[in-house]
């Protein structure tokens, strides 16, 4: 029997996943907070809830994608929250990324109710959200792991079963750590380019298919050259991520020189009202440091 698909979370990410999960032919139920995000889907077909509890109740397989821990806690926990409608045997995928250890309290509270959970976040901009080609990390049992498959394989591309519940969370901020530190040597590289008076086009073409290249460098620096700062992914989200990156970090008396190097570069430019601008615009930091604007 195939299981009903709900979708929590419509923005930057959530929307262009409960879409393919549309374009795939299933009969998919939205909820977002803001109604107009669910209206852009009930054109091309989905079913509307009227909030996570009334989802949960008419769907036996629920993805989340919200932004940080508490909204993840209130779609799930709260008082009109998943957990008050869901059917045992039900699934919860949350794509959010939060914190692990909040993951496995939340999944222990769905578990007593019968409903099993995976975190699942994910990576790959809102570009991997529209086009299908995620990668997405998962903790939890292998059989829900199995079950979820037929609808995962429609938003990603790689799919990777990492470990039990929490450790979806953990990979994530792993794959967090490594695109914060490609994204300053993308910026610092592009600074000296531009101050050394090089071409960019060329230096681009010259340095990106080699060892020296990286899905960040491929993707976004060509919208720096453009000086084009929309966000596959915000600054201000960026930085919630690496919040986590942090805290996990000082419980496991982890060293992230580079990591937090960025967490107080992005600082400064949220400081400056540059929060909602893509996490690529990290190089303005490093152009006003060196009075340089690196365009192509």
């Amino acid at each position: 029997m195939t299981d009903k698909p709900g979708f929590i979370g419509l923005g930057i990410m959530g929307l262009g996943m409960a879409r393919n999960l549309l374009k795939a032919g299933f009969e998919v139920r939205v909820w977002n907070r803001t109604a107009s995000k669910m209206d852009i889907l009930a054109v091309e077909g989905a079913a509307t809830a009227t909030g996570p509890a009334d989802l949960a109740a008419q769907c036996d397989l629920i993805f989340v994608c919200v932004s940080d821990t508490p909204d993840v806690q209130a779609v799930l926990l709260g008082e009109n929250g998943v957990i008050h409608g869901a059917k045992a045997g039900s699934l919860v995928v949350d794509h959010s990324t939060i914190s692990p250890n909040a993951t496995k309290t939340i999944a222990a509270a769905l578990n007593e109710r019968g409903v099993q959970m995976l975190d699942a976040p994910i990576s790959g901009g809102s570009e991997g959200a529209a086009n299908g080609t995620l990668s997405i990390m998962i903790g939890g049992e292998a059989a829900q792991v199995e079950r979820a498959m037929p609808y995962l394989q429609t938003m990603g591309k790689t799919i990777t079963h990492v470990g039990p519940q929490g450790a979806g969370q953990m990979v994530k901020l792993v794959n967090q750590i490594l695109v914060v530190g490609n994204a300053l040597a993308m910026s610092e590289a592009l600074v000296f380019a531009q101050a050394g008076g090089l071409d960019l086009e060329k230096t681009f073409n010259a340095v990106a298919g080699g060892a020296a290249g990286s899905w960040m460098f491929s993707n976004r620096a060509p919208q720096i050259l453009n000086r084009d700062w929309r966000p596959g992914f915000t600054i201000d989200l960026q930085q919630k991520d690496l919040r986590l990156v942090k805290e996990t970090a000082d419980s496991l008396a982890a060293p992230i020189f580079a990591t937090n190097i960025v967490f107080d570069m992005y600082r400064t430019l949220q400081a400056q009202g540059l929060g909602a601008e893509g996490n690529h615009a990290l190089i303005k930091a490093l152009e006003r440091l060196a009075n340089v604007t690196v365009a192509g």
